[in-house]
């Protein structure tokens, strides 16, 4: 991400399926020489008529210092008919001692693109998204003032 901030500068994660309804990651942030535990719960898995409920863990938002963690309760669905997916989250932040409720929406384009505006508890992003079966690109708008680029891959 293009700031002078050392921790969203470059972010490595990684995370591995223990169970459906479990998974164990790491986080790397290489200048800010950190590393931080990434843990999801899923709670209930979506279905037609119900939305997914998760529990987890990760560094706390972009741009807080190293070591802050978040620890989040969320609930998201995918709308078929309008080919969007909404989700909501109740976010405890180390970094800010309180409560804060990020949320988005998921928008597909089509042939693999999707757009996703997002609010993180304290300020909004925007991303354009293209996934294929194994890897996706992310172009990012970072408090919708600096830009960023991610990259993802799964075996």
């Amino acid at each position: 991400m293009d700031t002078s901030l050392d921790r969203p500068q470059w972010r490595l994660t990684a995370n591995y399926r223990l169970h459906h309804r479990l998974q164990v990651g790491i986080e790397l942030n290489p200048k800010a020489r950190e590393a931080g535990p990434l843990v999801t719960c899923f709670l209930f898995t979506e279905t037609e008529t119900r939305p997914a409920f998760f529990l987890g863990t990760s560094s706390d938002r972009i741009g807080s210092p190293a070591g802050e963690q978040s620890y989040f309760a969320t609930i998201s669905k995918y709308i078929p008919r309008l080919r969007t997916s909404v989700y909501a989250s109740l976010n405890y932040s180390e970094w800010d001692d309180s409560f804060n409720v990020p949320f988005g929406v998921g928008v597909e384009l089509g042939k693999g693109f999707s757009f996703r505006p997002m609010y993180d508890g304290d300020r909004g992003h925007l991303m354009l998204n293209y996934f294929a079966a194994r890897y996706g690109v992310s172009l990012m708008y970072v408090w919708l003032e600096t830009t960023g680029i991610s990259f993802s891959a799964g075996i």
